[in-house]
C-alpha cells in the first residue's frame, strides 16, 4: 500500500468517524436527559405521597406542643393529691408519654424542627421542676399557681417551637 491509497482510505473513513462521534454525543445527551426526566418524574410522584405525610407530622407535633404547653397541661392534668412532688411527676410523666407517642414523627421533620421540639419539651419540664423547687411552693395547687405566674412574665418554650414549625411549613406550601 502506498501513501495515496492510505490517504484515500483515511478520507473515506473520516466522515464516518465524524458522524459516529456526533451520533454518540447526541445519544449520550439524549440518554442523560431521559434519565433526568425519569428522576424528576419519580421525585414528583414521591412528593405527592411524602408531602401529606410531612404535613401530618408537623400537625401532630404542633398538637404535641400545644398539649404540653404549661398553661394547657395544668388545666388538663389535675393533681391527684396535695403532694407537690407527686404532681410534678404526674406532669412530667404526661409530657414524656406524649413525646414517646410522637417519636416516629421525627422521620418526616427537619433536624432543626426536631431539635426545637425536644428543646421545648425539656424547657417545659425544666419550668415545672424549677417551680417545684421554690420555697413558696408547699402543695400542688401552689405549684400550679407559680407555673402560671411564670407564664405571664415570659413566653412559654412551646410557643417558640410552634412559631418555628409554622415558618418551616410555609416553605413547603
Amino acid at each position: 500500500m502506498n501513501q495515496i491509497e492510505l490517504s484515500q482510505i483515511l478520507l473515506a473513513i473520516l466522515p464516518a468517524l465524524i458522524v459516529g462521534v456526533v451520533a454518540f454525543y447526541f445519544f449520550s445527551s439524549y440518554n442523560k436527559n431521559e434519565e433526568n426526566r425519569r428522576r424528576f418524574l419519580l421525585h414528583r410522584e414521591n412528593q405527592k405521597t411524602a408531602l401529606p405525610l410531612k404535613l401530618q407530622a408537623y400537625e401532630r407535633m404542633t398538637l404535641f406542643l400545644e398539649r404540653i404547653s404549661p398553661g394547657k397541661i395544668l388545666f388538663r392534668v389535675k393533681p391527684n393529691s396535695d403532694d407537690k412532688e407527686a404532681y410534678e411527676r404526674l406532669l412530667i410523666n404526661t409530657i414524656e408519654q406524649e413525646f414517646e407517642h410522637n417519636l416516629a414523627q421525627q422521620i418526616y421533620l427537619s433536624t432543626e424542627s426536631w431539635d426545637y421540639i425536644k428543646t421545648a419539651k425539656n424547657a417545659t419540664i425544666g419550668i415545672i421542676r424549677k417551680a417545684n423547687q421554690q420555697e413558696s411552693v408547699t402543695d400542688a395547687d401552689k405549684l400550679r399557681e407559680v407555673i402560671l405566674k411564670n407564664l405571664i412574665e415570659k413566653q412559654s418554650p412551646t410557643e417558640a417551637a410552634i412559631a418555628y414549625l409554622k415558618n418551616e411549613v410555609k416553605r413547603f406550601i
